[in-house]
């Protein structure tokens, strides 16, 4: 074969596979090419829920402020959106229990404080926020979890038992939370002699977050229940837990006694 004719060989081979498919049917030729698009569609496109997603982070990292992160920052909360402008964001979005679950997946806080606000809290299992209250890792997250997604939820009761036991100073914590609700709105059942006994031996020595918690509790018990306050107040004088806490002007000092005593006169002015 000469040098010519090899090449025009060499160059002819991938006619020849075209021209295997040019020669089958134009029915089977077009499944073909239907299946080949199929398949880039396949690998290109995303769905609508992602798509979702991916506008909601969009306009998140919009609204972040390096001001307002480096104030949260000091607090242990690491975002810098203006919560008054997620809250409009939330409005806008309405309630999406589907695209709330995605966006808490992504692990971003300022998503997740939004997943909090467009969610259904009635419908989530109780193993599912035990596992969400697992991983908020931030204060805002592990309050607004709580707060208004916990406390609305049927398993509320449940996981107060559970987490009130739980050896993890923070998830204990939200026990704790959830037992203050109950004590100022549903005390039915509730042992509150045994609760002051559990503050007044526990309190003083407790880690930062669960300390909070406990104290607010012995502030509830002293405001909402008469027959209590006066103990509650002697344990508070006695542990002095937050005693010192910076406290604005016009606000009330988190110090159970000061605490319990302004309320308890709010209440004697209504």
């Amino acid at each position: 074969m000469s040098w010519s004719l090899a090449v025009q060989h060499r160059l002819n081979r991938p006619l020849l596979a075209v021209g295997v498919k040019a020669g089958i049917s134009a029915e089977s030729r077009r499944r073909l090419n239907s299946s080949d698009k199929g398949q880039e569609t396949a690998v290109t496109q995303t769905t609508p829920a992602e798509t979702a997603v991916a506008e909601v982070m969009a306009e998140l990292a919009g609204l972040e402020d390096p001001k307002i992160r480096e104030v949260n920052e000091k607090h242990g909360d690491d975002h810098g959106v203006n919560l008054g402008k997620l809250r409009a964001l939330a409005k806008r979005l309405k309630t999406q229990q589907e695209l709330a679950r995605r966006l808490w997946a992504t692990g971003d806080t300022a998503a997740r404080l939004l997943a909090l606000l467009i969610c259904r809290p009635k419908a989530f299992e109780g193993a599912e926020l035990d596992v969400m209250l697992r991983e908020a890792r931030t204060p805002k997250v592990h309050d607004w979890l709580v707060n208004y997604v916990v406390k609305k939820n049927p398993h509320a009761e449940e996981l107060r038992l559970a987490w009130s036991a739980d050896p993890d100073p923070v998830v204990a914590s939200a026990g704790w939370a959830l037992t203050t609700e109950r004590v100022a709105k549903k005390p039915e059942d509730l042992h509150l002699t045994e609760l002051l006994d559990a503050i007044e031996t526990e309190m003083k020595t407790a880690p930062d977050r669960l300390q909070w918690a406990m104290n607010h509790c012995l502030a509830q018990i002293g405001i909402e229940h008469a027959e209590h306050r006066a103990r509650a107040i002697a344990i508070g004088e006695r542990l002095e837990v937050l005693k010192d806490y910076p406290t604005s002007p016009g606000c009330t000092s988190p110090f159970a006694p000061i605490w319990i005593n302004e309320m308890v006169r709010r209440q004697h002015q209504e």
